[in-house]
């Protein structure tokens, strides 16, 4: 029987950009570094975290985008719950924390669950308490150290870039991901 390959074969959901369905990869508060296989659609454990940070939020990936890390676009979705890995959570994009990875762009989404009435009336990722977006960068800064891989947080931008970049990221994704999925089919 068939898998279903969460990246491909799921939406990015009817409002998108605006509001994307994201696919947790890790929850909240953990070190586990897990990452959605690209040939197998399975959660794989990457690593755990050589430092002793945690995720400051639910983490994981928008489908059916293509960011220029050749992944999909990462997101972090702030919600008052810890969410488990692999299910798909209808995110609120507010923001945008921009990053280069071992010199490669690596930006992550913020968003909000879109279901979640803690955050119903946040609109961008300026209106986060301060003590949020720093725990945020300063996680990514850091939680890498350890590894020895450089790591540089750029500082954060509001929801109108975000949605640009998931728009970018979408189309990305339909002009180089697609066709090469298409090649494989018999």
């Amino acid at each position: 029987m068939p898998t279903l390959h969460p990246w491909h074969e799921l939406s990015p959901g009817p409002e998108a950009p605006a509001v994307v369905r994201a696919v947790i990869e890790i929850s909240r508060g953990s070190r586990c570094k897990y990452e959605l296989d690209k040939p197998s659609g399975l959660l794989v454990l990457d690593r755990v975290l050589h430092s002793a940070m945690r995720y400051p939020a639910n983490y994981g990936l928008i489908l059916q985008t293509y960011y220029l890390d050749h992944d999909p676009l990462d997101i972090l979705v702030l919600c008052a719950e810890d969410l488990v890995p692999l299910a798909t959570v209808p995110a609120r994009v507010i923001g945008l924390l921009h990053m280069e990875d071992t010199g490669l762009p690596d930006d992550k989404l913020i968003a909000v669950a879109d279901r979640d009435p803690t955050f119903a009336g946040l609109a961008d990722v300026a209106e986060l308490p301060a003590a949020v977006r720093e725990e945020i960068q300063d996680f990514f800064a850091q939680y890498k150290r350890l590894e020895n891989k450089p790591v540089t947080t750029l500082g954060f931008a509001g929801r109108a870039a975000a949605l640009a970049c998931v728009r970018e990221s979408l189309t990305r994704y339909q002009q180089q991901v697609v066709p090469t999925l298409a090649a494989r089919q018999p």
